[in-house]
């Protein structure tokens, strides 16, 4: 029975673990805080900061894993190295892990090496590096840091007045000790959507059926699958994400994230190395496995016989409405009153405005009217807490 050390246990560790124990194999879960969603389904679990190099290098030790699974990126990520030289598996690659928790290394590897289409971008470490970038790009842009998830720290930017904050909230929401943001042009797209790609230890690399998302603020709040796409604009996206999954190396799901122009243009535009949130979709039983259940097989180096799209389905999240230590009054009811529709709670031991804390899912037959079912998820969603998957409620 091989061991699993998962680094990061949040709500997609959570459904890996799930695959994983299905499957047989031990999973120790890690994080920074105690009774993580992951940590609810695992055989053991260690709470330490994985930004600590020497006691990421202890729980190792300790535990002596086949495999170590990165869900998060606040982690130490070199001494992933050290690890596969030990011969311990990282998934997909400690070369994947260490491009792709950080922006610029990924986004000068996609653009500079590759060739891939992107917008336009700079880098910034100081507020007058970061003001001439953006008089250079011009507005409307966008502001990120260079290391950050679900949108944190993520902002447009319309004009001068509006810089001071962009940069201030971009240095804020980074995680980890990367202190740099990156900025963007803005690319007045049609659509974004996620074409999971799964990279194999023996295979050719597979292709889910396109995911399309919106998302506010930079964090996911709906997708939904199939997402229409020309073919011609299917086979520009997958052949831009086999490149660069094929140059990172390793076997696994990756998130291949693309913007969709009004002009029919493919733009690349991130990647993670690990199952995404807008496949959470998945979980709706749209595709054959989910795509924790493909991670999982890739990882193992188990056979995926094939991928299908088996439903039309469509997900929209579940946001706190408070701040709260403890778990909150789910009212499932009524989503559960309607036919073909499934609630996920992610088990959060504390609640923030705005967290993410569970998920609708509504299917139906391939074929049947996706925009209805975005509907259906997101009116459901709203009556589990009462918040609207769109509503912003950071403060």
């Amino acid at each position: 029975m091989k061991k699993i050390l998962l680094l990061g246990s949040g709500e997609l560790g959570k459904e890996f673990v799930i695959a994983a124990k299905r499957a047989g194999a031990y999973v120790v879960a890690c994080d920074r805080y105690d009774n993580a969603p992951a940590m609810q389904v695992a055989d053991e679990r260690e709470v330490f900061s994985m930004l600590d190099g020497d006691a990421l290098e202890a729980v190792v030790k300790k535990h002596r894993p086949d495999i170590i699974v990165p869900e998060i990126e606040a982690i130490r990520t070199e001494r992933l190295f050290a690890f596969e030289e030990q011969g311990i598996q990282v998934t997909p690659s400690a070369r994947a892990v260490n491009f792709t928790m950080n922006r610029r290394a990924i986004r000068d590897l996609a653009s500079r090496e590759l060739g891939l289409r992107t917008a336009k971008y700079f880098y910034a470490k100081t507020f007058d590096e970061f003001k001439r970038a953006a008089d250079e790009i011009g507005f409307p842009c966008v502001v990120k840091p260079l290391m950050s998830s679900s949108g944190h720290g993520q902002s447009y930017v319309h004009n001068d007045g509006e810089l001071q904050q962009a940069f201030n909230e971009a240095m804020e929401g980074s995680r980890g000790d990367v202190k740099e943001v990156i900025i963007e042009e803005f690319i007045d797209f049609d659509s974004e959507f996620t074409l999971l790609t799964v990279t194999q230890k023996n295979g050719p690399p597979l292709f889910c059926p396109p995911i399309g998302n919106v998302q506010k603020g930079g964090d996911y709040r709906e997708s939904w699958q199939p997402y229409k796409i020309s073919d011609e604009a299917l086979k520009q996206a997958q052949r831009m994400a086999d490149e660069v999954t094929r140059a990172l190396t390793g076997a696994g799901i990756w998130g291949v994230e693309f913007f969709l122009t009004k002009q029919g243009e493919v733009i690349f535009s991130e990647l993670s190395p690990r199952p995404h949130d807008t496949g959470m979709v998945t979980l709706g039983h749209t595709t054959n496995l989910s795509e924790f259940e493909l991670h999982f097989r890739a990882v193992m180096g188990l056979p995926i016989a094939g991928i299908h799209l088996e439903h039309a389905g469509a997900s929209a999240v579940i946001l706190s409405p408070e701040e709260k230590q403890g778990p909150l009054d789910y009212q499932l009811t009524e989503a559960l009153t309607e036919d073909h529709t499934r609630v996920r709670i992610f088990g959060k031991p504390e609640a923030h405005i705005g967290r993410r804390m569970g998920v609708v899912l509504c299917y139906g037959e391939v074929g049947d009217d996706v925009n209805a079912l975005r509907d259906k998820a997101k009116r459901l969603a709203k009556t589990v807490l009462g918040t609207d998957p769109y509503e912003s409620l950071r403060g």
